[in-house]
């Protein structure tokens, strides 16, 4: 029997590669907003998934959550793998002043990705086995003045992926907590790139691996970047607030 991979936020650059990464031999579940079915699709049954398919869903509707992950698992069988790659980076200019543009940020980065994260792993840990990656991000470890918005969101999540990490110890269910630093994509586009930059390829990649490997809490990509941020919090603040995104 196929293992099924539900990937939630399909339609990403990451999400997309990770998905066809972990294609042969799979069934995939792309969760992705309503719309034309993603190339992915294609590409995952092009590289040997025994099944692949979309489905509708808005991580923003907390309520349908639920609706959503039971509809998969009663279509394809319990998800054994889970990827929550969907995400936005949002306007920190408009943030700084609407604070409607800021909870829209916090509640798809944060609230809505803590929901998901509360609802597989209660799932999981019932069966006793499965794995869940959630994408922190460098932002995160010490938020800057640049980005502060999407940062402290990302700091949430990673706080909070480091708890249920280890309420999940012994359970049979591996979280892996993805740190990764500036990603040269969509998202980014127009951005000027930061040192130690990775490609959607590139972070695919190493979440595959560590998935691979089974073990594992934090992945750092690159992992320079581990070396980079521990010394964050000694920076003085002065100088930290100059610093760009």
């Amino acid at each position: 029997m196929s293992r099924v991979v539900a990937i939630f936020g399909g339609r990403s650059e990451i999400g997309s590669a990770v998905a066809r990464r972990l294609a042969p031999g799979s069934d995939v579940v792309l969760a992705v907003r309503p719309g034309p079915v993603p190339e992915a699709v294609a590409e995952c049954l092009a590289a040997g998934a025994t099944r692949a398919e979309a489905v509708d869903f808005d991580a923003d509707v907390i309520d349908a959550q639920e609706r959503v992950v039971a509809q998969i698992e009663e279509r394809f069988g319990p998800i054994e793998l889970a990827v929550l790659a969907f995400g936005v980076l949002g306007d920190q200019a408009a943030a700084e002043t609407d604070p409607s543009a800021t909870a829209r940020i916090l509640h798809t980065d944060f609230v809505a990705q803590a929901s998901l994260l509360t609802l597989l792993a209660r799932r999981m840990r019932q069966r006793g086995r499965g794995t869940l990656v959630a994408f922190s991000s460098v932002a995160g470890v010490r938020v800057r003045r640049a980005n502060y918005v999407y940062g402290s969101a990302k700091a949430g999540l990673d706080g909070f992926a480091s708890g249920l990490a280890d309420a999940l110890h012994g359970s049979g269910v591996h979280l892996i907590i993805a740190r990764p630093g500036f990603v040269i994509g969509r998202m980014t586009a127009g951005m000027e790139p930061a040192p130690f930059s990775s490609t959607p390829d590139q972070v695919a990649e190493a979440v595959v691996r560590r998935i691979r490997a089974g073990r594992g809490v934090e992945l750092w990509i690159p992992w320079q970047l581990r070396v980079m941020f521990a010394v964050a919090p000694l920076v003085p603040r002065a100088l930290w607030r100059r610093m760009p995104r």
